[in-house]
């Protein structure tokens, strides 16, 4: 079934909307009923629950994508087309903005509502790099799913999987966000503008990478499909 433009942008923007406000609103949550005492375990899970509602839910009109980086990792990747790429960031930045707003208007505004902040007790050289690896093992995990087996089955698990480890284990250098939009809509709110060059800069960059190592496998499986549909015209 083809979904139009409309409702793609409607879901992304409903998808980016609960990853935002999960992603965000379990820091500010945590920092402002517990005093920071659940730590990144519970930042981690946060997530990956918003992921498993978005993906199981949405994937099969949109992709799931829910992140910028992502929506062009995928336009290189030939998933969608130039248009659609306005569609899916338009609706990833409204719907990130309308969850920072829902976190302040009903959760907290501490600590900045959420914003990624990279630890500069590391050098910048070790803290991009890093945010990179998390954007680039994000996207490997979703093209890899999406390549085996088309967001059914585990994939949501899969998805929100590789966000949760990403946070755990890299979170506490690189702050771990891996998505412009999440990044940007409470820098914006809270007016914490200085850390988000990185996360308008590094998780492109992972993205764009592992858009080109998937690039061909989707060129050739695209090409074996036109092929055994030809075989069965024939």
């Amino acid at each position: 079934m083809t979904y139009s433009n409309l409702q793609i942008f409607t879901v992304e923007l409903i998808g980016t909307f609960i990853l935002v406000v999960f992603a965000t609103g379990s820091i500010v949550y945590d920092v402002e009923f517990f005093d920071g005492s659940l730590g990144i375990p519970f930042a981690a899970v946060a997530p990956f629950i918003a992921l498993l509602i978005g993906v199981y839910s949405f994937g099969k009109i949109s992709l799931a994508h829910f992140n910028p980086a992502v929506t062009i990792g995928y336009y290189i990747t030939g998933h969608i087309t130039k248009i659609q790429v306005l569609y899916y960031l338009i609706a990833e930045i409204i719907g990130a903005l309308l969850g920072s707003l829902f976190v302040l208007s009903f959760i907290g505004e501490k600590p900045n509502l959420g914003a990624n902040a990279p630890n500069y007790d590391f050098s910048i050289f070790l803290i991009f790099p890093v945010e990179v690896l998390a954007s680039l093992m994000l996207m490997a995990v979703i093209f890899y799913v999406v390549y085996t087996k088309g967001l059914r089955g585990f994939s949501g698990v899969a998805i929100g999987g590789i966000v949760a480890l990403d946070i755990l284990f890299l979170a506490f250098i690189s702050g771990a966000s891996m998505n412009p939009a999440r990044a940007l809509a409470p820098a914006l709110l809270s007016g914490t503008f200085d850390d988000l060059w990185l996360y308008w800069t590094a998780p492109f960059v992972g993205t764009i990478i592992a858009a080109f190592v998937f690039r061909g496998k989707f060129q050739a499986q695209r090409a074996q499909i036109r092929n055994n549909n030809d075989h069965v015209v024939d």
